[in-house]
């Protein structure tokens, strides 16, 4: 049997099983995350960066339906070291206590969140670690946890036509995009040349957005920096992280209650207003029926506002 003072200081995953309730729940974990910050209430801790160490346990709601291997349809991993970093980049502070509840209130936004265990420990303040863990439920989380919300990253969609794909000047602007400071998502056309052609509409719909996806790939096989990124949560964290991503949009498309319907050029500016774009940017000639919309002729120089 597992003594009380045993389970305290065992891992939150032990503690979150021997108290579970009304049968077990699944659970994802957040294991000896440490960061450097300036923490704490003492004169001797300002100005100074330590080590503090996270663990997290979140017990989550069962999900309605198969998962089919979909990482929309879970609560994402990152989503526990974003809710560290919003919380620490917010405003310096003096407790722990302070930090693990705002950690906690920021996840238990989270639609399948049930229960969390957030335990925060300074690694640098003795001769052993100190610190202090909490357990709360989505109907503790207050006020707080109605209104809060990360972060929306505004990203630059940048469209690259068939002509733009073949320009000599792709690799410059890759650069460009590489040093621009907002998070930068590129779209991509069709191919050059031709692709298979179906005799129903829904078949060569599909068709179609997988010919799109070669050409992604085309262009990251082209450049290291240029990542293929299908789902929403990809593209989210990427943005967060700085990166650039070229999208597949097969996934999100055909998931879309209300998607686009028509060409690449079309489903790039759905994706712009989804993601709430900074700035939509088209280079090359809009050939695919879309109009003149947002296109920059690329037979001279071309600035990415």
């Amino acid at each position: 049997m597992v003594s009380d003072i045993n389970l305290a200081f065992d891992h939150p995953e032990a503690r979150a099983a021997a108290t579970a309730q009304g049968g077990p729940l699944d659970r994802i974990s957040l294991r000896d995350h440490v960061v450097e910050v300036e923490i704490g209430a003492f004169q001797a801790e300002r100005g100074v960066r330590q080590r503090v160490s996270f663990n997290i346990v979140v017990e989550l709601t069962p999900v309605t339906g198969p998962i089919d291997d979909d990482v929309d349809r879970i609560l994402s991993y990152d989503r526990l070291t974003e809710a560290i970093r919003i919380e620490l980049d917010a405003e310096r502070l003096n407790l722990l206590e302070t930090l693990a509840e705002r950690i906690a209130t920021r996840i238990l936004t989270e639609p399948r969140a049930f229960r969390v265990f957030v335990r925060v420990e300074k690694l640098d303040r003795g001769p052993g670690a100190l610190g202090v863990e909490i357990v709360r439920t989505n109907g503790q989380a207050g006020e707080r946890a109605v209104t809060i919300e990360a972060p929306v990253p505004h990203p630059l969609v940048v469209h690259l036509g068939a002509e733009a794909m073949a320009a000599p000047e792709l690799d410059a602007w890759i650069d460009a995009l590489a040093d621009d400071p907002r998070p930068v998502v590129i779209t991509v056309g069709y191919p050059t040349g031709a692709w298979p052609k179906s005799r129903t509409t829904l078949t060569q719909r599909r068709i179609d957005l997988l010919a799109i996806e070669q050409n992604a790939w085309v262009l990251a096989a082209r450049d290291s920096r240029c990542v293929v990124r299908a789902s929403r949560t990809e593209l989210d964290w990427a943005m967060k992280q700085g990166q650039i991503s070229v999208w597949a949009p097969s996934k999100m498309v055909l998931d879309a209650v209300h998607g686009p319907k028509g060409g690449p050029l079309e489903i790039a500016q759905w994706l712009a207003e989804t993601l709430t774009a900074q700035h939509f940017v088209h280079l090359g000639a809009c050939d695919d029926g879309a109009g003149d919309m947002n296109c920059l002729p690329i037979d001279g120089p071309v600035a990415i506002a």
